[in-house]
């Protein structure tokens, strides 16, 4: 009971350059995403993944299906690197990713990593001649590529001989098991053969993806026992909404507790004309609360009960959670560290006054049938007490007045009389 909470230790990998990026290797867990816009719209793509990375992705995937995609690929670089957006692009290929790369020079320089599926690379006798192919441009133009094997398109030939071979056993194992087997070999054999034609193993990254979260947290444990390749996490077809959040974070949660992944996504599906950079934020949310990253600072609420039937607290959190979300592209500039920050916005006399003490910004709303006042804690100890209709905005120029004295080197003093 004595030992510090935490997860088990981070699992050695090699460490690969992703344009400035570093995956694995010890290096802090990596944020990625995907657009879904047509690449070939150059308008469209450059304006997401500048969303994308001003949230905060740290790498972001489009599609390079068709030639007017690989053909926008150098534009769109040109366009992002004009905004100030350096952050590295990775291309996802499928089928035709070796002519595309042949016949686009200027998209396999434009990139910085290429993500292929050896289940769909192609088959038979073309499977190796164009993964080959593949892995022969990224050596050429020295970038980085992922082996992506898919539950959804697994090497189906490889699939079929560990069937088989599993069907002549006295006792086969079961058929979910067969299946994950196929896609550790599939991104292990195809690792190798990579390693084979030349492309250093400080140039692959491996994922297994599966979209059942039991299957997928065995398949990477699997994955993480067989070898030291950086890794990258992400819960295939995760679905919309609620369901995708709660399965992408139970299995990648109980993952990175056992220090498996270098690199997440979290492969929500959008509302029509929803957000897509909520998968971004969801993915550094589930970094911070498991203590892996900090990106912004965190509030913390009560859910409320009987006691808080006024929405008061439930108003100010989300006011301060939206204050803080779209202040922080200038704070992480003017405020070094402000990430780190935690603020309490609490409901009743109940947990109120002990949760805002252990925050370094904190406040207690009254509850029902609790005197109108509203407790005020700075670093444990209790520095004001705010009442009536200007609460909420007194307490936001408090808060800005700690991160200005605390991040800032300035600032008012924030406090106010009893």
């Amino acid at each position: 009971m004595g030992e510090i909470a935490g997860p088990m230790p981070r699992r050695k990998t090699v460490a690969v350059k992703v344009g400035e990026v570093t995956v694995g290797g010890g290096a802090p867990i990596v944020v990625q995403s995907m657009t879904n816009t047509d690449t070939a719209d150059v308008e469209a793509t450059v304006a997401q993944v500048t969303a994308l990375a001003r949230t905060g992705s740290e790498l972001v995937r489009v599609t390079v299906d068709r030639d007017e995609a690989a053909a926008a690929l150098p534009r769109i670089k040109d366009k992002l690197l004009a905004r100030g957006i350096a952050t590295p692009i990775v291309g996802d290929f499928h089928y035709i990713g070796h002519k595309l790369l042949a016949d686009y020079p200027a998209c396999a320089e434009a990139l910085d990593k290429y993500r292929i599926n050896p289940g769909n690379v192609g088959f038979k006798e073309k499977k190796d001649r164009q993964f080959s192919a593949i892995v022969e441009t990224a050596i050429k133009y020295g970038k980085p590529v992922r082996i992506g094997a898919n539950w959804g398109s697994l090497d189906q030939e490889l699939l079929t001989h560990l069937m088989d071979e599993n069907a002549k056993k006295s006792a086969p194992e079961d058929v979910r098991a067969v299946t994950r087997e196929a896609m550790v070999q599939s991104a292990l054999l195809s690792a190798a053969r990579a390693e084979e034609i030349g492309l250093p193993k400080n140039r692959i990254i491996l994922s297994a993806k599966v979209s059942a979260v039991q299957d997928l947290i065995a398949v990477y444990q699997e994955l993480a026992g067989r070898c030291d390749y950086a890794i990258h996490l992400g819960l295939t077809e995760a679905g919309m909404g609620s369901k995708g959040i709660v399965a992408s974070s139970a299995a990648l949660g109980i993952l990175l507790q056992q220090g498996i992944g270098d690199t997440i996504r979290i492969s929500l599906t959008p509302e029509p004309g929803g957000d897509r950079t909520l998968e971004v934020r969801v993915a550094q949310e589930l970094l911070q609360t498991m203590g892996f990253r900090v990106f912004v600072p965190l509030v913390a609420a009560c859910p409320g009960c009987g006691r808080t039937t006024s929405t008061t607290f439930q108003e100010l959190a989300k006011e301060i959670q939206g204050f803080i979300v779209n202040s922080m592209p200038e704070w992480k500039t003017r405020y070094p560290g402000v990430e780190a920050l935690n603020v309490a916005v609490m409901g009743c006399i109940v947990n109120g006054p002990g949760e805002s003490k252990h925050a370094d910004i904190g406040i207690s709303l009254p509850g029902t049938g609790e005197s109108p006042t509203a407790p005020v804690f700075i670093d444990g100890k209790k520095v004001a007490t705010l009442r009536g209709a200007t609460l909420a905005a007194d307490f936001k120029t408090m808060v800005m007045d700690y991160i200005e004295r605390r991040y800032g080197g300035g600032g008012r003093t924030g406090e106010a009389a009893e």
